[in-house]
């Protein structure tokens, strides 16, 4: 994208899509600057959409959010830039930014299966800022209705041999998903368990199916080179614990309430984004005179360490 991009444009889409950006505002300015308070870019990890009025500063900004985007951070941080010193711009003003972080989508799941249980846990994961990676090896066996931007629909395609490669499949997975497994075959389930457990970096695996299937599973995944750890980390039967009821809703419902139990649980804080005495230094405006009537600018408050 280019730098003409509108942001607004881009943020409803990055949005929608659950992927990692960050919206830099400018909410203060002091001196010669080379733009406005209001003025907003977006960036993300590879492209940006709008400026901030470009050189060194609106460089220094892209590196920031992307740093604090690496390291997976979201919520609020307001930057200082002097222009002349942190910048090493000629114009020689004070530019305050507002980074509001977005990580992207809160939780990646690789569903296998699109069978009735399948169908209903996608629509229950659809509203949430989740993505949703949805695997089958059969035609034309997704819903008509397009899913929305965060469910990537995937058809498994036969291998050499016929069958259909779930190896392939597996290896696509983002590191970090929770996978779910619940295809029309108890072979191509076992499949894609072999290959999810090789390849190891998954946050968690569930298996549908009563504890005599997973009774037989694990010994054949046992004879595969699976150790116990491994194995004791794939669950079968999946859902909430104590949760009744086997029409494919009820089903969907039991397992949607257990990958709520592995959400990242927000750390418990009384302040949380910019300080209010940061902001409220930071807003503090300059004072009139007849000669400054107009000007209404923020005062270099250094505020660079948050």
């Amino acid at each position: 994208m280019s730098p003409h991009d509108v942001w607004h444009g881009a943020l409803d889409r990055l949005q929608r899509e659950a992927r990692p950006h960050a919206l830099a505002s400018v909410v203060g300015v002091a001196g010669s600057t080379p733009r406005e308070p209001g003025t907003k870019m977006v960036i993300t990890p590879d492209t940006v959409h709008d400026t901030l009025g470009g050189g060194h500063f609106e460089w220094q900004v892209m590196e920031t959010a992307r740093e604090a985007l690496a390291a997976g951070e979201s919520g609020t941080r307001l930057e200082a830039f002097p222009l002349g010193g942190r910048s090493g711009q000629c114009c020689g003003g004070y530019v305050h930014v507002m980074l509001e972080l977005f990580a992207g989508a809160e939780m990646q799941v690789a569903l296998f299966g699109a069978g009735n249980v399948g169908r209903e846990l996608a629509d229950l994961i659809a509203p949430l800022p989740w993505q949703l990676l949805w695997h089958d090896s059969r035609a034309d066996i997704f819903p008509d209705t397009p899913g929305n931007e965060r469910q990537r629909r995937r058809h498994i395609v036969p291998g050499s041999d016929g069958k259909p490669d779930v190896a392939e499949a597996v290896a696509g997975l983002p590191p970090g998903c929770h996978a779910l497994v619940m295809t029309q075959d108890h072979g191509e389930d076992r499949a894609i368990v072999d290959a999810l457990l090789r390849r190891g970096d998954c946050a968690s695996i569930g298996l549908i199916g009563s504890r005599s299937k997973w009774a037989s599973f694990r010994r054949r995944l046992a004879d595969a080179g699976h150790g116990d750890e491994a194995l004791a980390g794939v669950r079968c039967p999946i859902g909430v614990a104590g949760a009744h009821g086997k029409r494919p809703y009820e089903i969907a419902l039991a397992v949607m309430a257990e990958l709520l139990t592995f959400k990242p649980a927000e750390t418990p804080a009384d302040r949380r984004g910019v300080a209010p005495e940061t902001l409220r230094a930071a807003f503090h405006p300059v004072a009139k005179s007849p000669q400054k009537k107009s000007q209404q600018r923020l005062g270099p408050v250094d505020v660079s360490h948050w």
